[in-house]
């Protein structure tokens, strides 16, 4: 009879974590960013996976100890899944954290751009005024040179950066947004979802600049279709009459192309069974017209990279790494920002 009981409550136990719900887990407070562009995916994907979807969030400092916790616990559970966003990809790069994306596989990620709203009132040579948050620095090295021109070094750059631009540091994401509303900063970024959400409703606002859409093949950035002619290369090549280049640049590019390439990604690890039927789902919710069109709504026309697509888009974000582009980043970070940002010689691809 114990034997028997026993092997009852192996089989109600498997019963019960084979039909539990998926998990995903988003490394921010509700209402942030990654939150929003979540909650509007997993409703479209739940369908197509056959199951509910529980968003879990676990903020805290950076968004870092949320992806730190999947990484060192709650991966192995077979029905969670790691939604990463771009701050994740910027502090994987300068920061001591736990997690690393070699180690997972790919669901999929969308292949995004991040927005910079200005507002209209903005003269030409005014002081930037600039909420600092995670995932930001790349906003930071574009206005540098979009405002200091070209053919400085690094040295000049980060002047340039404490001349012209209030870099404001302990604001959470709707003190930042509501700063803005009023005038108390006037410039400002977002997702493509986010900035849909908060500041293309704004009368007082307007597209500043885009960072562009990476292309892995040719590790460069394309101009964002749903935002035509606004990607920072462009706009600093019709001020200047030169395109970006130098140690600067190169840094910027390393850092932008780490947070954007992979802004909004699902990982779970490598072994995981349950990669491929996710996988799948998300396949068939990428070839749904309604899907689809319910997502572009809210977020705008983005291509997905799923699978074996999302495993090569990080595998090439890593070959743009090289040492100067790094320690350019990291000086930048520290004398510009007040970062803490520490130079991690292991990512240097050898």
């Amino acid at each position: 009879m114990r034997k028997l009981v026993m092997s009852l409550a192996m089989v109600l136990g498997m019963t019960s974590t084979a039909s539990a719900d998926y998990t995903f887990v988003v490394p921010q407070k509700p209402g942030g960013g990654t939150t929003v562009w979540t909650e509007i995916v997993a409703k479209e994907l739940a369908p197509f996976l056959g199951e509910k979807i529980i968003i879990k969030t676990i903020p805290g400092a950076r968004d870092i100890p949320g992806f730190n916790k999947f990484h060192n616990d709650l991966q192995k559970d077979d029905k969670t899944v790691m939604v990463s966003h771009g701050g994740n990809g910027v502090s994987f790069l300068q920061e001591n954290v736990d997690y690393n994306y070699a180690d997972y596989t790919s669901i999929g990620l969308m292949n995004l751009n991040i927005i910079a709203g200005i507002r209209k009132d903005y003269k030409s040579g005014d002081k930037i005024s600039f909420a600092a948050g995670s995932g930001m620095v790349p906003e930071a090295f574009a206005m540098t040179m979009l405002l200091c021109g070209p053919d400085l070094s690094v040295d000049q750059y980060i002047e340039c950066f404490k001349k012209k631009v209030t870099w404001v540091s302990g604001m959470s994401g709707g003190e930042r947004r509501l700063a803005f509303k009023r005038g108390e900063l006037n410039g400002t970024r977002e997702n493509p979802a986010a900035y849909k959400k908060h500041v293309a409703s704004n009368p007082d606002a307007r597209v500043w600049f885009t960072h562009g859409i990476l292309d892995a093949n040719s590790a460069s950035h394309m101009d964002d279709p749903n935002y035509p002619n606004m990607q920072f290369e462009i706009l600093f090549k019709n001020k200047y009459g030169v395109a970006p280049s130098g140690e600067f640049y190169d840094a910027y590019k390393l850092v932008k192309s780490f947070r954007d390439g992979m802004q909004k990604a699902l990982w779970v690890r490598k072994d995981n069974p349950n990669a491929k039927k996710l996988q799948d789902a998300l396949t068939a919710m990428s070839k749904d017209v309604t899907a689809i069109a319910n997502i572009q709504k809210k977020v705008g026309k983005y291509e997905w990279k799923i699978g074996v697509d999302g495993n090569r888009q990080r595998d090439v974000l890593m070959t743009f790494i090289t040492e100067k582009s790094l320690r350019n980043l990291v000086k930048f970070n520290t004398e510009a920002l007040g970062l803490k940002s520490i130079y991690k010689d292991n990512l240097i691809v050898k």
